[in-house]
């Protein structure tokens, strides 16, 4: 998949995000199903904080002047819900209650890092030939990383949806 195509993924993904949170209230935000569950606010929070990480890592990842030869890795199983993932202490959320123009604004930083270094990268197939160790995936192409954001955004989606669903 081409960064171009990538791109695109992030922003219509990111795009339905925003749009969901714009119809949403400070309870809706904050709420949360139980003790053991994230309120939409902390989804928010875990996404920005995961995005923040992905610019540390691929800033890294393109430090390297060594080729990778490892495999793209399938990540489609991110959108699989029922399949739990349990997120690295580094990228959860606190308690902290955020109003919806700060978690806006924090998803718009974020992602405003991200395209930075994107557009700082002269030839976008470096992405596919350097690679940094995820927590989770392990070593992983940068571009896989690249990708796994819209994906990872995407399942946070279906999981904010769930708790909307649960609100009516």
């Amino acid at each position: 998949m081409e960064l171009q195509e990538i791109n695109q993924k992030l922003t219509e993904t990111r795009d339905e995000l925003l749009g969901i949170l714009h119809g949403l209230g400070g309870n809706q935000l904050n709420n949360r199903k139980d003790s053991s569950s994230w309120s939409i606010s902390q989804i928010c929070q875990h996404l920005i904080k995961t995005e923040e990480l992905y610019v540390l890592a691929i800033r890294k990842g393109l430090k390297s002047k060594e080729d990778s030869f490892i495999e793209n890795k399938p990540l489609e199983f991110l959108l699989d819900r029922s399949n739990k993932l349990e997120a690295p202490d580094i990228a959860k959320p606190t308690d902290e209650i955020l109003e919806i123009k700060e978690i806006i604004e924090k998803l718009n930083n974020s992602r405003e890092k991200l395209y930075e270094i994107l557009n700082t990268i002269e030839d976008p197939s470096v992405l596919s030939r350097r690679h940094f160790a995820h927590p989770v995936f392990k070593e992983m192409l940068l571009i896989e990383w690249v990708r796994s954001l819209y994906l990872h955004e995407q399942r946070h989606i279906k999981q904010i949806s769930e708790i909307i669903d649960g609100f009516e």
